[in-house]
């Protein structure tokens, strides 16, 4: 009878660990899955946001200005530099063609405003004819890209 009863008992703890196991949803959320994807977007964002700014090599002027706040579009950026060449975002363009290229993104875009980088050893007067051509082209907010650290010009040099 021992033997018996022995099994019976068995029996039902196997019984009550599987309605155990079938009736009861899991109450607690895995976040780990999601930790580790956030975690995973963080990343690709801090590799990738250093490499989204216009590439084209260009030696700025310094000077005390700060930045700009940003905007919601993409800003268009004119680049001059040291051997001469004008660019439009990464594309170089004749400047002969400069005017007419200008035209048609002016059409396309909602806000005029442009920057212009140029190259420290760019002439002055060629910087003031790339922002006649702007203008003419339908740009009439145009800021000039500098760096920073320049000197001040109030007596306090930083």
């Amino acid at each position: 009878m021992v033997a018996g009863g022995m099994q019976h008992d068995m029996a039902r703890r196997n019984q009550r660990r599987t309605r155990r196991g079938r009736t009861r949803p899991m109450a607690e959320i895995n976040v780990t899955p999601f930790v580790d994807v956030l975690l995973v977007l963080l990343i690709i964002f801090m590799v990738a946001a250093p490499l989204m700014t216009v590439g084209v090599p260009v030696d700025l002027p310094k000077t005390a200005a700060t930045a700009l706040p940003s905007q919601t579009e993409e800003p268009l950026t004119i680049t001059l530099t040291a051997d001469g060449q004008v660019m439009i975002q990464k594309t170089i363009v004749e400047r002969e063609d400069l005017v007419k290229r200008l035209r048609a993104i002016a059409e396309e875009r909602s806000d005029d405003r442009v920057y212009l980088r140029s190259d420290g050893a760019v002439a002055y007067e060629v910087v003031a004819q790339v922002m006649g051509a702007l203008n003419a082209g339908g740009f009439t907010s145009i800021g000039l890209v500098t760096d920073i650290g320049g000197p001040s010009f109030d007596g306090a040099d930083r």
